[in-house]
């Protein structure tokens, strides 16, 4: 794979120029791009995924639905339906994609809904009673028929755009100068010991505009594992398969270790569907741990329920009360 994206180097000017021009048309109102009268929040990347956005907007959830009413929307990546679908008792995951599933299972009194067309999905989201009054736009950075009126912009701690260049080559869907957009940058998967020096040495590197705040973010696994009716505590855990079908899945594994956990890794793609073969090789497993996002897969296969196991994630900021701050003043 890399041999293959060093072949297709040619081609990084060819897509640098279409994503380029294609960020000025928008920018100087050749394209059009519809604003909304009332709070629109965007979570998004330059890179092609791994940096942690299902979290994100998870966070934003527990900290808006209490006072205001809240949906989602994404597109669903991977769904095997189109159109306008809102989440609902009669919808499974490959219908609505694994993580607006995973926002489904959890969180109750807000709309997850799915739509390739963001313009199309919000005026659906609007109709409903009550009417949302903040819509989180999951992976829409580069949709720029929407105009969010708060960008989130994430970038890897291990891997930032700035270190980075466009595809096929590299893994920026657009050049990096496309994070002038963004309101808030968070530099995501960060080491949660990381001290002031290195992070004023990032912040110089990234060289954020003056609108623009950056915060560091860490992951915090649980010391819990949950499975559909029961939990445990994560060190009661020995001898497993962990089953991760993620972009970066190295935290889960240095998690695990430093634990000292004894445990064979499965390793599969990104928003991974599981085969026939796959699953016959699962159920010869004793015990699986997996993601959280994996599960909403992995449980539609009832032979590997009773061995089904994942592990919570959340994301700590360096400065909540500063990013809650320009959050709430933005909804408010």
């Amino acid at each position: 794979m890399k041999i293959l994206r060093i072949l297709l180097f040619p081609i990084v000017p060819i897509y640098f120029f279409v994503t380029w021009l294609r960020n000025r048309l928008y920018d100087s109102g050749v394209k059009f791009s519809k604003s909304y009268g009332f709070p629109v929040i965007c979570v998004g990347n330059l890179s092609t995924g791994g940096t942690g956005k299902s979290p994100m907007v998870e966070y934003l959830i527990r900290l808006l639905q209490t006072d205001k009413k809240v949906a989602t929307l994404s597109r669903g990546y991977k769904r095997v339906t189109k159109g306008f679908l809102l989440a609902d008792e009669s919808v499974n995951v490959d219908m609505v994609g694994d993580e607006p599933y995973q926002f489904y299972k959890k969180f109750d009194n807000i709309y997850i809904a799915v739509d390739e067309d963001r313009q199309h999905g919000i005026t659906e989201l609007r109709n409903f009673k009550p009417q949302p009054e903040v819509i989180l736009l999951d992976d829409a950075y580069q949709h720029r028929k929407v105009k969010a009126g708060f960008n989130i912009l994430l970038t890897s701690f291990g891997k930032l755009y700035t270190n980075d260049m466009v595809l096929p080559t590299g893994d920026l869907r657009e050049p990096m100068s496309g994070a002038k957009r963004a309101d808030v940058i968070v530099i995501t998967k960060s080491p949660s010991d990381l001290d002031e020096e290195r992070k004023v040495s990032i912040v110089r590197q990234i060289n954020p505009k003056g609108h623009q705040s950056v915060f560091f973010s860490s992951i915090k696994y649980s010391d819990t594992i949950h499975a559909t009716n029961t939990k445990m505590p994560l060190e009661d855990l020995n001898l497993f398969s962990l089953v991760t079908g993620i972009a970066n899945a190295n935290p889960l594994v240095n998690y695990l270790n430093s634990k000292n956990l004894d445990f064979e890794h499965l390793e599969y793609g990104d928003h991974y569907n599981f085969t026939i073969k796959d699953i016959e090789l699962l159920e010869q497993k004793e015990i699986i741990l997996t993601t959280e996002k994996d599960y909403m897969r992995l449980f539609e296969v009832e032979s590997l329920r009773d061995k089904l196991f994942y592990i919570p994630i959340e994301i700590t900021l360096d400065k909540p009360k500063e990013f809650n701050r320009l959050i709430q003043n933005f909804v408010n």
